[in-house]
């Protein structure tokens, strides 16, 4: 319906938990295993729809088993039952029924197009290599280590520097050790650095930020300590005895000598849009939060009061550069979103675009001209589920005036996800594994469903 924007040609690709097997009780939406929904949208008004679940390890495993034997983090692990699951698991280790060896991630959470390949991650496991085969499908290539250059996980938002091209990571492991590393790769995906960050206690780190010259990762009172699940509790937990604070260094340090804490009281960033660079006047407190590196200081203020925003978006081409825009999903009724809200970051103006009754869509994918005069040229889409009429499409809407101009049916229904991602065809064209060469303007409507193998 409607008229898919000349000139928008490429593949949107969204990761999401779908569990192969039945869930059980306790089951927790983020514990599913992965499955990556992709519309390519062609000349002439042309689309095509493909959904397949990331063939991890862990989900090669339970699927030869017929049935799920490893544990599930988030829904199962807590208590003296999630103990006992754990020391289930382990025996089955001991006996070979199971082998952790080769991963125990879902790979459920982010994706990001980089070096010519599609990965998909989640916060537990190596990155996996997904490829867009000639005809729209999508196929696992494989656990992906940058060669033997990445140990363990790395967190669901990496960053891709648009200036340099650099990939810019953070990874962390709450068993083997209680710090961070920064991690980043040139644009062969050769690492560049790999920077142990010490600190206090294991902390729950999902995002961080970049700008022209500086990374900054927060540091926040959500900690993990297993100790908790032996009390019955959960593994974890808020410290309330915790100050929040940011890390900033520069994108060239070696070691974390020169690294800057800066605390910030009563604060949880569990997304960072966005970070850049000024020169401000003093006692100007800026845009949400701003740190004074020459005084340790920090100010914020608030730009948008009674909406309940999350999983955004800025332009890809200004990632790390002064925006002024931000594309949220207004998640009300929590969890599930009701539209689209673009967010004025200087005037605190919010421009929304709603689904309508019973229609519910996730996290907005902001699609940017890369040589746009204005930042908001372009448009922003969604998965949209219409939960009366039981169907699902891909809503485009205009950026500028968040008006919508398009809309794909889809043949079936697209459960409700966590991030995604925009790659254009001549980026496609690039990719690296197995030589693919991709032309896109041959596209139809053609649907290729998971459970079709």
């Amino acid at each position: 319906m409607g008229q898919i924007p000349a000139g928008l040609c490429g593949v949107y690709l969204r990761n999401g938990a779908n569990p192969m097997f039945q869930p059980t009780n306790d089951h927790h939406m983020f514990d599913g295993d992965s499955m990556i929904h992709a519309v390519t949208l062609g000349h002439g008004n042309k689309a095509s729809y493909s959904c397949r679940f990331t063939r991890t390890s862990r989900l090669e495993q339970e699927t030869a088993l017929g049935r799920p034997i490893f544990p599930k983090p988030i829904g199962k692990l807590h208590g003296h039952l999630g103990v006992a699951l754990l020391a289930l698991f382990f025996a089955r280790l001991s006996i070979g029924l199971v082998d952790s060896s080769r991963g125990t991630g879902v790979a459920n959470a982010g994706l990001v197009y980089f070096n010519g390949q599609l990965l998909a991650m989640s916060e537990d496991d190596l990155l996996y290599h997904v490829s867009m085969t000639n005809d729209g499908d999508l196929e696992t290539i494989g656990r992906f280590d940058f060669n033997g250059q990445l140990e363990g996980s790395m967190i669901a938002h990496p960053k891709v520097d648009p200036i340099t091209g650099e990939l810019h990571g953070v990874s962390y492991d709450v068993i083997k050790m209680s710090y961070l590393r920064y991690l980043k790769f040139d644009t062969c995906g050769k690492k560049s650095r790999d920077i142990p960050i010490s600190l206090h206690q294991p902390t729950m780190i999902h995002d961080f930020a970049i700008t022209e010259s500086h990374v900054i990762i927060p540091d926040h009172q959500v900690v993990f300590k297993l100790s908790e699940m032996i009390r019955g509790g959960s593994p974890v937990i808020h410290d309330p005895n915790k100050t929040s604070r940011f890390e900033i260094f520069p994108k060239n340090a070696m070691d974390e000598s020169g690294m800057q804490w800066i605390d910030v009281l009563d604060c949880f960033c569990f997304h960072l849009w966005n970070a850049w660079e000024e020169n401000t006047k003093e006692g100007d407190p800026g845009i949400v939060i701003r740190f004074n590196l020459k005084t340790g200081g920090s100010a914020r203020r608030v730009i948008v009061a009674g909406l309940n925003l999350e999983s955004g978006q800025v332009s890809k081409w200004r990632l790390g550069r002064k925006t002024r825009y931000a594309y949220l999903a207004i998640a009300e009724p929590w969890p599930r979103c009701s539209g689209i809200a673009k967010v004025d970051l200087v005037t605190g103006e919010v421009t929304k675009f709603l689904y309508g009754d019973e229609r519910f869509g996730g996290e907005p994918c902001f699609v940017p001209e890369k040589m746009a005069v204005e930042e908001d040229e372009r448009c922003v889409m969604s998965f949209v589920r219409d939960e009366r009429r039981e169907r699902s499409e891909l809503v485009i809407v205009k950026a500028s005036n968040m008006k919508q101009v398009a809309s794909v049916r889809l043949p079936s229904r697209v459960p409700y996800g966590i991030h995604g991602t925009f790659v254009s065809s001549q980026d496609l064209n690039e990719q690296t594994s197995l030589g693919l060469g991709l032309d896109f303007p041959w596209l139809t409507y053609k649907y290729m469903n998971e459970r079709e193998r």
